[in-house]
């Protein structure tokens, strides 16, 4: 019982719990439910006052485009504050539109103040609420012309439309309220309109300008008209020049405004009158001025990231090439200023692609963010900073370099005593007499006729001359010629200028800013140096400039600076550098009729003197250890020296315009150069990879012969007591020396092909012929392959025209297999130069220079390379170069066409070549297009499949070493004389013969004394099958030298027997053997001599055996 009270008293309990949650939850729904209707009801209650306001707005706009009752500027103003009560950008985008007409209209009416919307600020009750009205007005014009489009026709009319309200309310000069009697007002309005444009400052004013500019300017076209720019650009300057240039305006001007890419281009194209009013402002000094505090240039450069520094670079570089004073009154902050502009980019120019890198058009891989936005404008930037390296501001710049005359009178210097070819004679006069012409014409023109006189070139009328008037004309043509010497004294480092002085320091910061400029600006490197060298005097009198720099000028100081690691000396180094890179490049794109024959900017002297300081320069750096540890700058600079050296070296190399041995270096010994080399030292490595040219030639061949002989030791393909190489043997038939060679040799391996082969040679018959390979076969072997495979008649090769020298034929490609043809003349040609075998192949010049791998260096030029091939060709692409007319009058085109086995055939220099027309824009890349053609393009499977073959035998290191000229000694022999005591030196006698039996005392005396230099080679060639002696001498002849006596026959000869050589040797005959000729067998180097009895016979019939070149029989 009680159990069952305590169980009815719980769900008692439970049920007045249930109950009392229940009527909660329902009086919850029931506020909530209230809470819901009221917003509703404020939802639909603000949506009618909305509705009505706009049905209100919008009868007012009817109204007042239907009336023609002028609404008051109150009306307009309670319309107005209702309208802004409920906007909503997307919903009242059309009704804001109306709203800024009809203020804009109200302004426009004459005579009647009421109506005038500004009229409102004069009312003392409704002055704040005005002014809160006009700002929220103008910033709502703001973020619509944030988001319109200019080259949108519609988008366009509203940009117009915000940009007249924005230029007619920040400021009073539109005020027709301010007129007459008004004018006592201007100043509190002036105060208003600056209160206002305070205002949109804080709020981003300067941030919508940029985007509206951008959106509009960072095109190929800009789609502003004139009127927007004019006004976009007044808007910008009002709050500078309201703020009287403080420096945060600047700042905002500058981050916002001349960032904008190409600008001031734009602006000088559609409204030069605001570029009126900044020069009038004096804006460009004011801007560099601040940008030349260091901390403020970083801190706008920071801003704005790389792309749109770039933009400001290029705006300020426009704005100074149109304001020719300021730039010489502020060209050391200018300088600065655009120095530290490019040195914040270049941190940020990366040398390869990357993960962390972006592409730009101008600084190449850019570790920053690229706006690829304004891609469309990059030819307009590149344009403006175009002005940076023109003309007019390089004369500005280097006014004081190039106010320096060259022309001046220094009896005491004298010209140095260099050969001169020639060739090169006649030009250099020219010059002389153009430069004395320049001071005397009367001078010049009796000078010249004496000179043509004493050339016996022309002949003048005898004029009788007294002896009273010879005198005072002697000393005429004496003071004529003392003038002349100091016309151009050839450029030498004399010293004397002190570093430290003002003019050194700006002429190096000048150097640093183009220094800095070429490594920044990476894609356009190219155009900076043409437009740096476009002036013929700079380079030469910036090079007088280096010359008088220091106590004694030249070396010492630049070596010092290198050790010294002070802003000074960085800044004579990058004078130096940008010398080097300028001069380099210059010299890459002049032809050898404007280096040697015009002498554009240099004189041959002076490249002469220049490439000493050089080759001394690169020299001292490697020698004393400075390159092994370079980094950054001093790398650079190294790399730039030399590659000026070198380019300086081919030119020489190529025509010589330097004297006999000027590229070695005197303290440098050979042997201890090679100690070095042994112990592996750094730098001697380094020396023998930059400028091997400093070792004397010989001692080249003997370092290029000691690498094979250690790598044939390497390989052991040398003989040795304890082990023998290993031999390849293969059968040649004699009639198909050529197809069996190629068969067998093709698949031996690289190492079987650097070892021993042996040859055994099939005749006519099948029958093996006599004799053992003892290397003098396989000589003969490889003599014959060479001599084969190299006949134009086979069409592997052709000649040049003129020096006949052999390249690959372009039309080789009509022999089956025809790149592994050449792949086998490349090995073939590089076991003759492995084992020392010299043969008498000549090939072109630029062959040669791809076989170095030359053509794959920066400042190779097909054009100068373009002589070796065809001289005729050569000149006629040279003189599109210097037609003075309209290059399209001949009628060319980018394409070459050719006769190819009686079909012509258009080969396009570039895709759709043929239908390009040849224009005095394009006519250098035609010729460079051309020749590149002609060398490479032409034959460029054939020479990549014969260097392949070539560098499987000869690696491509030890062949750097030689110049173009010295590879085909190394391959053909020296050009030099035969050394006929040096041959009689290694020469081995046989059949009774010795140095002192009489046919060989004859033989020597008749080569020495009664044969020209063209038989001797003539003799050497009949004997070895090469006409010239191998480099290193005849102690290097494999195998050596011999002479034998012979009895009898070829035929009938059985080789040496003791009666033969008794009977050689005691002079004893068989029978006369007047009626028989010397023979030889060339690939044992031997001389097969019969015992003659009178010297005038040998003298006979060995002239006649050389001249008819019999011989060549195996012994």
């Amino acid at each position: 019982m009680f159990s069952a009270s305590q169980s009815s008293k719980a769900q008692f309990l439970d049920k007045a719990r249930q109950a009392r949650e229940e009527r909660r939850e329902l009086k919850e729904r029931e506020r909530a439910a209230v809470q819901l209707q009221a917003l509703v009801r404020r939802f639909l209650c603000r949506c009618h006052l909305q509705r009505e306001i706009r049905r209100e707005v919008e009868d007012f706009f009817e109204t007042n485009e239907c009336g023609t009752n002028k609404r008051s500027a109150l009306s307009v103003f309670r319309i107005a504050r209702k309208l802004l009560f409920v906007f909503n950008p997307k919903e009242d985008k059309e009704r804001f539109e109306k709203l800024c007409r009809c203020i804009l209209n109200s302004m426009d009416v004459e005579n009647e103040p009421k109506v005038w919307y500004v009229s409102l600020a004069l009312s003392k009750d409704l002055t704040l609420l005005w002014i809160k009205q006009i700002k929220d007005i103008l910033w709502f014009c703001c973020e619509f012309l944030k988001q319109l489009k200019p080259d949108i026709l519609q988008d366009s009319r509203l940009v117009n439309l915000h940009l007249t309200m924005l230029v007619t309310f920040t400021d009073t000069s539109t005020w027709k309220i301010l007129r007459g009697k008004g004018e006592t007002l201007r100043p509190a309005m002036n105060h208003i309109c600056a209160n206002i444009m305070g205002h949109l400052n804080q709020k981003g004013f300067y941030s919508v300008l940029q985007i509206l500019l951008t959106n509009g300017l960072a095109r190929s076209r800009p789609s502003l008209s004139k009127g927007s720019l004019t006004a976009i650009f007044s808007l910008a300057l009002r709050p500078v020049v309201a703020a009287q240039f403080s420096d945060n305006l600047l700042r905002s001007f500058l981050i916002h405004v001349m960032s904008v890419p190409a600008i001031m281009t734009h602006l000088a194209t559609l409204t030069p009158e605001r570029l009126a009013v900044m020069e009038s402002h004096d804006l460009l000094r004011k801007f560099i001025l601040f940008l030349s505090r260091e901390w403020q240039c970083r801190d706008v450069c920071v801003c704005l990231e790389g792309s749109h520094t770039l933009c400001l670079l290029g705006n300020l570089v426009f704005l100074g090439s149109l304001n020719d004073q300021v730039l010489e009154e502020e060209t050391a902050h200018f300088v600065g200023v655009l120095i530290q502009m490019l040195s914040y980019c270049q941190k940020y120019v990366s040398q390869k692609k990357s993960n962390l890198t972006h592409w730009h058009p101008v600084l190449g891989w850019f570790s920053q963010t690229v706006d690829y936005g304004l891609n469309e404008s990059m030819p307009l930037l590149t344009k403006q900073l175009q002005h940076l390296w023109g003309v007019h501001m390089i004369r500005i710049l280097f006014s004081d370099v190039l106010s320096k005359k060259l022309l001046e009178n220094q009896e005491t210097a004298q010209l140095p005593a260099q050969p001169i070819s020639p060739q090169n004679s006649l030009p250099m006069k020219s010059q002389f007499w153009m430069d004395l012409g320049f001071f005397c014409p009367c001078v010049c023109v009796v000078c010249v006729c004496l000179l043509l006189e004493n050339q016996e070139t022309a002949q003048l009328p005898a004029q009788p001359i007294s002896p009273q008037n010879s005198l005072p004309m002697k000393n005429l043509f004496k003071r004529a010629f003392q003038k002349s010497a100091s016309v151009r004294n050839i450029l030498k480092p004399v010293g004397g200028k002190r570093v430290d002085s003002a003019e050194v320091q700006k002429v190096c910061s000048i150097c640093v800013l183009y220094q800095t400029t070429l490594t920044t600006l990476t894609q356009i490197r190219l155009q900076i140096l043409t437009g740096l060298t476009y002036l013929d005097d700079l380079l030469p009198k910036l090079w007088a400039f280096i010359c008088e720099l220091g106590p004694q000028g030249g070396l010492k100081l630049f070596l010092e600076c290198l050790n010294n690691d002070t802003e000074e000396s960085k800044r004579l180094l990058a004078m130096l550098m940008l010398f080097c890179d300028c001069s380099r490049h210059l010299i890459t794109i002049l032809d050898d009729i404007e280096v040697y024959e015009e002498q554009i900017s240099f004189k041959l002297e002076e490249l002469v003197t220049i490439s000493s300081f050089l080759n001394s320069f690169v020299f001292k750096m490697i020698w004393d250890g400075i390159v092994e540890n370079a980094r950054g700058e001093t790398l650079e600079l190294f790399h730039s020296v030399h590659g000026w050296l070198m380019v300086l070296y081919e030119r020489d190399c190529r025509r010589r315009f330097a004297p006999e041995d000027h590229w070695l270096r005197k303290d440098l010994k050979p042997s201890v150069l090679f100690q070095e080399l042994d112990k592996d030292k750094k730098r001697a490595q380094l020396l023998l990879q930059y400028i091997p040219h400093v070792i004397p030639h010989k001692n080249r061949v003997l370092l290029f012969r000691n690498m094979v002989t250690k790598e044939k030791e390497k390989l052991g393909l040398v003989e040795t007591s304890s082990a023998s190489p290993h031999v390849t043997h293969i059968t040649i038939r004699r009639s198909r020396m050529l197809e069996d060679g190629y068969e067998q040799l093709r698949q031996l391996s690289q190492n079987a092909m650097k070892g021993v082969i042996r040859v055994k040679f099939v005749n006519d018959l099948g029958v093996d012929e006599a004799g053992i390979d003892q290397d003098g076969v396989f000589k003969e072997f490889l003599e014959e392959i060479i001599k084969k495979v190299f006949d134009p008649a086979l069409n592997l090769f052709k000649t040049t025209s003129g020096d006949e020298r052999l390249y690959p034929s372009p039309t080789s490609y009509i022999h089956e297999n025809y790149l592994q043809l050449f792949e086998f003349v490349g090995k073939m040609l590089g076991k003759a130069v492995y084992e020392g075998i010299v043969v008498d192949v000549p090939f072109a010049s630029f062959f040669l220079s791809q076989l170095l791998g030359h053509h794959h260096s920066v400042f190779y030029s097909s054009v100068d390379e373009l002589p070796s091939l065809d001289s005729e060709f050569y000149k006629n692409l040279t003189s599109i170069k210097r037609y003075d007319g309209d290059i399209s009058d001949l009628g060319l085109t980018l394409s070459y066409d050719e006769d190819v086995m009686g079909q012509l055939v258009c080969h396009e220099l570039v895709p759709g070549g043929k239908t390009i027309p040849v224009t005095n824009e394009n006519k250098i890349s035609y010729i460079h297009l051309m020749a590149h053609f002609r060398m490479h393009t032409q034959i460029k499977s054939q020479t990549a499949a014969l260097i392949s073959g070539f560098r499987s035998i000869i690696k491509p290191e030890w062949i750097r070493m030689f110049s173009a000229p010295e590879l085909q000694r190394l391959i053909s022999g020296d050009n030099a004389e035969i050394d006929l005591e040096d041959l009689k030196k290694h020469t081995v006698y046989y059949g009774g013969f010795h140095g002192s039996h009489r046919v060989i005392i004859w033989l020597w005396d008749i080569l020495a004394n009664d044969f020209s230099p063209e038989e001797r080679a003539m003799f050497l060639k009949f004997v070895t099958s090469c006409s010239r002696p191998p480099l290193l001498g005849f102690a290097y002849l494999k195998p050596p030298f011999s002479i034998r006596c012979v009895e009898v026959s070829d035929d009938q000869d059985t080789g040496d027997t003791l009666g033969s050589v008794l009977r050689g040797f005691f002079t004893i005959r068989k029978k006369e053997p007047g009626g028989r000729l010397p023979t030889s067998s060339t690939c044992f180097n031997l001389l097969k001599l019969p015992n003659y009895s009178k010297k005038s016979i040998l003298r006979e019939k060995l002239r006649y055996a050389i001249s008819m070149n019999t011989g060549f029989e195996l012994s």
